[in-house]
This record gives structure tokens, sequence and C-alpha cells, in this order.
């Protein structure tokens, strides 16, 4: 058996896996790369496999950086089966599609006001090429084997991340591998912990958090804190927020704080389409969360939905305290930049930060302290109050990872660490050395390992 990194080696996004055992090649998740122009840029070179010889492709969950370069496949002539478990098939129907459509609308807009680099500007795929490769879907539940390429086992274990999130498990004649995926918290007030791990010979495990622990935070306390403060002042609380995942659980938290009547009675937005077919799914899904069927429709009617872009376009222009969660959740496109464009140099607001932040994206640049950020080719002042609330993670940080692999059967031969930023990455590496006796490595980008 053998492993190629070909994405998320020293970066935490583009996740991409090939491995090889005898004549099979499956390729482990088919992720963006996102963050800084570098990394941007490798989404447009040629497919790091050639696509005749990929027999399947299986994926840890839906998030963007981890299934966006599907599209971009397809549009090259993959035709292979994509393995996923139900939840990721029914979040990818959401997804991909709109990541086409806001490929699509970026490429228009900067053809418009003409900043592009290009000309004209091109999207990496289409909203049709996201819609034909869905047709190459097939799903399996939890703890069910199935075959992705000849004499290839695999299964797939709860992740506790997102909804349909998995952690996977590939048996070989020679070796067997696990692959984490992105790992959730074990005490997350939405989703089910994740399984423990099977025996493998090794593993590939995220480090998202490697090098830090989550604050002991009381995130009830700090929104409804920060909500009633920014109300005082008429102002207004922008969040940019994963669609799927964070969006749901803030909402959760808000229909909390308004049951308690802790947080005023401001109007709530969930501006983004994907959030909202995202959210409405929850309910659909109740095996791969913890929320009551009361919860979840109080999670659902928290907020006002604005489908439409004149409905979003409307929030910008309406007095008033209020409440606008919008994707994307580290501001790399989508509504949230046209409400950032607006609210950022007014000193009333406050921008909410609830997940990861890589490096490179406008997020970053936000909890870093910018003081204006370029949108749409302007640069725009930032005044507005920047809150980060760590608490509201979707990833394990590193004691709650080592604890995880604690519980876990295994006792690998190797095990790979991945998807962190290099000191996080180095760092979760020493921690696996140090405190669990494992020889982990940090590979680097490109690199092929021979698993014996």
């Amino acid at each position: 058996m053998r492993i190629s990194f070909l994405g998320a080696a020293g970066t935490v996004t583009g996740s991409k896996y090939l491995v090889e055992a005898g004549d099979a090649r499956v390729l482990v998740d088919c992720g963006l790369f996102q963050g800084i122009r570098a990394l941007r840029e490798r989404n447009w070179a040629p497919p790091p496999i050639a696509v005749s010889d990929l027999d399947a492709i299986v994926l840890t969950h839906a998030h963007i950086d981890h299934t966006g370069y599907l599209p971009r496949l397809w549009k090259d002539g993959y035709r292979g089966r994509v393995h996923c478990t139900p939840g990721t098939r029914d979040l990818l129907r959401v997804l991909l599609p709109d990541s086409g459509h806001l490929q699509e609308e970026a490429a228009r807009y900067a053809n418009r006001h003409g900043f592009a680099r290009h000309d004209p500007a091109l999207p990496l795929y289409t909203e049709a090429d996201a819609e034909a490769c869905l047709r190459l879907l097939v799903t399996h539940d939890f703890g069910d084997d199935f075959e992705p390429a000849p004499g290839f086992s695999a299964r797939f274990s709860r992740a506790g991340h997102i909804l349909g999130s998995s952690c996977i498990r590939f048996e070989a004649p020679t070796s067997s591998i696990a692959f984490s995926g992105d790992v959730g918290r074990p005490a997350d007030p939405i989703m089910r912990p994740p399984d423990p791990l099977s025996a493998a010979d090794f593993l590939v495990v995220e480090s998202t958090y490697g090098d830090r622990r989550h604050p002991a935070e009381a995130v009830f306390d700090g929104l409804a804190q920060l909500v009633a403060e920014t109300a005082a002042k008429g102002g207004t609380i922008l969040v940019p927020a994963f669609a799927v995942g964070r969006a749901q659980h803030l909402l959760h938290v808000l229909s909390e704080l308004r049951l308690a009547d802790r947080i005023p009675e401001i109007p709530i937005f969930l501006d983004s389409p994907m959030a909202i077919d995202a959210t409405e799914l929850f309910c659909r899904h109740k095996q791969d969360h913890r929320l009551s069927e009361a919860e979840c429709r109080a999670m659902c009617k928290a907020a006002t939905y604005t489908r439409t872009a004149e409905e979003s376009k409307a929030l910008d222009l309406g007095a008033g305290p209020k409440i606008i969660v919008s994707a994307s959740g580290m501001a790399n496109g989508g509504r949230v930049l046209h409400h950032l464009r607006r609210f950022l140099p007014d000193a009333r607001t406050a921008v909410l930060m609830v997940g990861y932040q890589a490096a490179g994206t406008r997020g970053r640049a936000l909890v870093d302290g910018a003081e204006e950020l370029k949108i749409h080719g302007q640069y725009v002042p930032v005044r507005a109050n920047i809150v980060q609330i760590q608490g509201l993670s979707a990833h394990a940080d590193y004691a709650e990872l080592l604890d995880w692999l604690r519980k876990s059967e295994l006792s690998p031969r190797r095990v790979f660490v991945t998807h962190g930023e290099p000191a996080a990455a180095d760092a979760f590496r020493r921690r696996l050395r140090e405190q669990l006796d494992w020889d982990a490595v940090v590979p680097g980008d490109g690199s092929t390992w021979t698993l014996e």
C-alpha cells in the first residue's frame, strides 16, 4: 500500500490523499484549496492525478475544503463512483451547486467591475458541472463495509464534525489505514461525539487545533453580552458563519438565549440559501445530532430566512439593531462580503467570528487586527468591533484529539499528521510521540510513502 499527500499537507485546506494498493487507486477527499493566493491558484493547476487512473473517490464529509474539487474532476472527465454517507450526500446536493453558482457570480462581478487578473474571468467550474457530478454519489451507512475498488474494503464511522461526517478505515490484503477526517468535539451541544477508531496499521489524523486548547469560555454568556451591548447602540451583529455546522450551532444558541429572555427581541436573519437548506436538513438526520424535536424546530424558527438577492440587499439598507448570519465562514466569498463592505466602517457594528480562520483569508485578517480589508477590489476601513468566540468550534482541540485516540483500538505503526498549519501539525506530532509513544510524522506536500 502507498499513500500520496496531494493536499492538506502544510495547510488546512485542499484535502486530497491518494491511496494505492496493487492496481487499485482511491482518492480520499477531493477538496478545494482556500486562503492565500498561492494556495487558491493550485485549484487551477492540472489535476494531481489523471482521472482515468482513479478507481473511486471516498469522502469524509461535505465541507468544500474536502469536496469542492469534485466538479472540476467531473469537468476533466472523471465518471467513477464517489462514496459517502447519506448525510454527506444530502449536504453535497446543497453545497456543490452553491459553490459553482458562487464561482460564476464572482467571475461575472469581476468582469463587470474590471478587477479580474484575467480577461475574461472564468469560474473554476459552473453550477451545471456541480449538479452533474452529484450523479456519481453512492452512499453507505456508518459501520457498513463496501468495496470502492477490487480487493479494497472500506468502512465509515462517526466523526461528529457535521452531519454525515465520518472517519474512514481501509483494509487491503497487506495492511490497513484509517483517516480521521475532521474530528468533532466530545461535548458539542449539537453533534453526537466521534466514535472510537478501530484498529489500523496506519493513521492519517487532522491537526487543525494541534497546538492549542479551546478556551473554557461561557459561550452563552459571552454571546448574550455581545448582543445586548451592540443592540443598545443600535448596531448590527454580523456573523460570517460556515453554512454547514456553525450556522446551525449559532442558531441553536440564539434560540436558547431568546427562550431564556437573555437577549433582546431583535430580528435575526439567516442570509445564505445554502445555510438555510442545511438547517432544514438537520431535522431529517436526527441520528447525527443531539437535538430533540422541539429544539430542532426552535433552531429552524430562530431566524428569518432571506433567500433572494433582493432580500439580502435590503438587510444593508434597514436601520435598527439586528443579527445577520451569512456565509462564508472565513469571509472568502458569498453574501457576507457585501455586508462587510456595508457594516465594517460603522463603529456600532460587531463582527463575530465563530470558526477557524485559515491564513490568508479575510476572516484571519480581521481576527489579527486588520485596519482595512480588501473587498471586491476596494479597501474598506475596519471600525467595527471584531470578536472571536472559540467555543463554537467544530474541531476537537489537541487534548480532545488525544483523549479520543486513547479510547480507540489503535496502535499504529506510523501516524501521518495533516490538515494543520505547520506549527499546529508539528506540535501535534510531538504530542503523539511524547504522550502516546507513536511514530508520528508530518508528511511533505506532494510526498508519497510506502506503508510497510
